[in-house]
This record gives structure tokens, C-alpha cells and sequence, in this order.
């Protein structure tokens, strides 16, 4: 008996290295099945750190459930659309994008209605769920509430009751030789004057094309009015149509005390006015024997998922990580951008961020950038008129109405 299990012995020591081989061979192969998830991200060069470090943490978050190589690549947001429909199937997994795009990516078929739609309504502000929806549909998930524009002034210059209003922004700035600024070659900012007069301009149900009765002869206040008005602007030796890039110089050489911009120029702005720098809602201006409040074009940074993604699960993992309350607050921290996140615009840290409570002030006054690509340049045109005294002297009511007519184009 002794000898039959000393016989048995050696096979018994083969099964057992046999078995073990087995279990190695297994883990090793259950090492090499994971799933090879190839991704592309797009975003801002000026997020290239933060996306780096935001894509890693998702790695690292995942790990052992795929072999992930996810790559960021710079594309600017503005531009994504185009960058995005000439060629979907070779376009990023994951991409940063401007509201106003949304449309016109879900007709294209780049965007899919996203699932987890009850999450996304109930972590963000109401305005930037919005800013993702078509005919109840969201169709991406919500990473600012930031893009819009607000009042920057040095409180050297101007007091916080002159600040209410732009006849008092204007006189402390001629005052002092010094100059308030607004971009008047952009139809963006030029909305602020229409926005809240009656007067109206958006998209017709065909999603493309546009409406504008930003010529009106009738109502409390008319067309003209409102070019008259910026007219009187125009002539003041306090303002100055200054680009942004414009605006921001002059901060620097100390020409411009007052500008309308946005979050993005808030640092650059401190280093020179230091605790005198002033932000808040966009200020009233004078109408037709009236205080009219200006508005502004609100809008969102959002994340996308490209339809044509080979990783479709992954993809819409990635873009709810980017955009979850840790990484939104992680993105004021590093760019100083208003989050859509509620938790995160609820917090101590924005409302120790002057910038971004005057957007959320603003916000009262302003409306989701919802027009066709007609809108820009008639705006633009007669804006510059204005901005130069009308220096052709055409009919103020003849500008206008070739400027809605330009808007309206089909």
C-alpha cells in the first residue's frame, strides 16, 4: 500500500503543476482579454491640462475593466461642429462643444438622445438642461453655464450707483479720460440692446433660418429708437467699439476703466486691477425717454458623443465623468469656468467668485443663443455703422430694415 501511494505520488505532483499551469495560463488570459477601448477626445487648447488629468483620474477610476488609450486632442469648440460633421466616423469619441451647435449636430446624426436623463436634470442648473434638450430629448450632458457676458469695472473709477447705468459708466469715464468698451463688430454683444425692447430675432421651426423685427416701426419702442440710442453712445467721448482682445490691452495701459466681456479675461483683469476689480450685470441704458436693461446671450459649454463611436458605452461614461460635480469643481479651480453642476454653483468657492455671481445675475436678463447662421454678419454690419457715427448717412430705418432682412435670408 505504501509503494502504490509512493507509486502514486510523482502523478499526483503532475496533476497539481499541471493544474497550477492551467490557472496561470488562465489568469494570464483573462489579463489579455480585456477589452482594447480606443478613444479620442476634443476639447480647448487651454483645458489641455485639466482634460489630461481629468482623462487619467477616469483611467485610473476603470481600471481592470478595459485597456484603455484614450488620446486629448485640440480642437477649438467653436469650430467643432464643422470639424465634426466633414467627417463623423473619423471624428472624436468625446467632444467639447458650443450650445448653440446643438441642433444642428442632432440633425446631422452625430448626437444619440443620452440615457441616464433623470440624472443629468436632476444634478444641473434648469438653464443648462435646457441648453441640451430638442423636443424633450437631451442630447448631451452639460459641463458650463458660463458662456455669456457681464460688466467689468475698476472701482477707482466708478462708484457702484453709477455702475447701474451706462449714462453713469459713461460720465464717470469721460470724467477721467478714460474709456468703457463694448464690442460692437460682434452681433453677440450687440443683442444687449434688442434683447429686452420687444423687439424680437430667433429661430424659425425649420431650425435653420431666421425671424427679425428688429426693424418694428410700431410698439413702446421701435427700431429706430434703438439705433438713435446707440447713436448717442457712439458719440460719447467715454465709450469705445473695442474688441475683447482690445478691451483687455486697455485694461493693461489703463485707457479702459469699464468693458463688457465674460469669465474667460477674469484673471488677466485682477493682475492689473487687483481688489478694485468690479463685476455685474450689464448695465441700463437710455431708450426713448427710458431706462432699458440690457441683455445677453446666455449659453453652455457641453460634451458630446459622437453616434458613430465604436465604444458607445465607454464614450458616454467618459463624457458623465468629465462633467461630474468633482470634475466641474476641478474646472473652476484650474480655468475659473461657471459650472452647470448645481451642488458646485451652490458652493462657498462661486459665491466668493464676483465674475461668476454677476453671470448668474445677468442670467435674469438673458436668453439661450438660439439663431441661423444668417444672423451674424447684418448684425454686425449695422452695428459698425452705429459705432462710427453712421458715417454714410444713410436712413437709420433703411439700415434696419436691411439688416432684418439679411437676418431673416432664407
Amino acid at each position: 500500500m505504501k509503494k502504490r501511494i509512493f507509486g502514486l505520488f510523482p502523478s499526483i505532483l503532475c496533476i497539481a503543476a499541471l493544474t497550477g499551469c492551467d490557472l496561470t495560463e488562465k489568469t494570464d488570459l483573462k489579463k489579455t482579454e480585456l477589452q482594447k477601448v480606443e478613444m479620442v477626445v476634443w476639447g480647448a487648447e487651454e483645458d489641455t491640462e485639466l482634460m489630461n488629468q481629468i482623462i487619467e483620474n477616469f483611467q485610473i477610476n476603470y481600471q481592470g475593466e478595459a485597456d484603455f488609450q484614450i488620446l486629448f486632442e485640440v480642437q477649438g469648440e467653436s469650430q467643432c461642429k464643422d470639424a465634426l460633421i466633414g467627417g463623423l466616423e473619423d471624428g472624436a469619441d468625446v467632444f467639447t462643444f458650443a450650445d448653440d451647435q446643438l441642433n444642428a449636430l442632432a440633425a446631422a446624426g452625430a448626437l444619440d438622445p443620452i440615457e441616464n436623463v433623470d440624472k443629468i436634470r436632476d444634478r444641473n442648473l434648469s438653464s443648462a438642461v435646457q441648453a441640451v434638450t430638442i423636443n424633450n430629448q437631451l442630447y448631451a450632458y452639460p459641463l458650463t453655464a458660463d458662456n455669456g457676458y457681464f460688466l467689468y469695472y475698476n472701482k477707482e473709477y466708478i462708484t457702484e450707483e453709477q455702475v447701474k447705468t451706462l449714462d453713469g459708466i459713461l460720465e464717470a469715464a469721460a470724467a477721467n479720460g478714460k474709456l468703457f468698451t463694448m464690442d460692437w463688430s460682434s452681433a453677440w454683444y450687440v443683442y444687449s440692446f434688442f434683447g429686452n425692447t420687444g423687439l424680437q430675432v430667433g429661430l424659425n421651426n425649420d431650425g435653420i433660418t431666421n425671424y427679425c423685427t428688429w426693424n418694428q416701426i410700431d410698439g413702446d419702442i421701435q427700431g429706430i429708437d434703438v439705433a438713435e440710442a446707440m447713436l448717442q453712445i457712439a458719440k460719447n467721448p467715454g465709450f469705445a467699439s473695442h474688441t475683447d482682445q482690445e478691451f483687455l490691452e486697455g485694461v493693461k495701459n489703463g485707457s479702459v476703466i469699464a468693458g463688457v466681456s465674460g469669465v474667460w479675461n477674469s484673471v488677466a483683469i485682477k493682475e492689473v486691477w487687483g481688489e478694485n476689480t468690479g463685476a455685474t450685470k450689464l448695465p441700463t441704458y437710455s431708450c426713448n425717454g427710458r431706462q432699458v436693461q440690457m441683455a445677453s446671450f446666455s449659453g453652455c459649454k457641453l460634451i458630446g458623443v459622437n453616434a458613430y463611436s465604436e465604444h458607445p458605452k465607454w464614450a458616454s461614461k467618459l463624457a458623465e465623468w468629465i462633467t461630474n460635480e468633482e470634475n466641474q469643481r476641478l474646472r473652476f479651480e484650474m480655468r475659473r469656468q461657471g459650472p452647470s453642476n448645481i451642488a458646485v454653483a451652490d458652493s462657498e468657492e462661486i459665491k466668493q467668485s464676483p465674475e461668476i455671481v454677476a453671470l448668474l445675475e445677468q442670467s435674469e436678463f438673458s436668453q439661450l443663443q438660439r439663431i441661423g447662421g444668417k444672423f451674424w454678419d447684418p448684425v454686425s454690419k449695422f452695428a459698425e455703422s452705429m459705432a462710427a457715427g453712421n458715417p454714410s448717412n444713410q436712413s437709420l430705418q433703411d439700415q434696419l430694415d436691411e439688416m432684418a432682412e439679411g437676418v431673416s435670408a432664407r
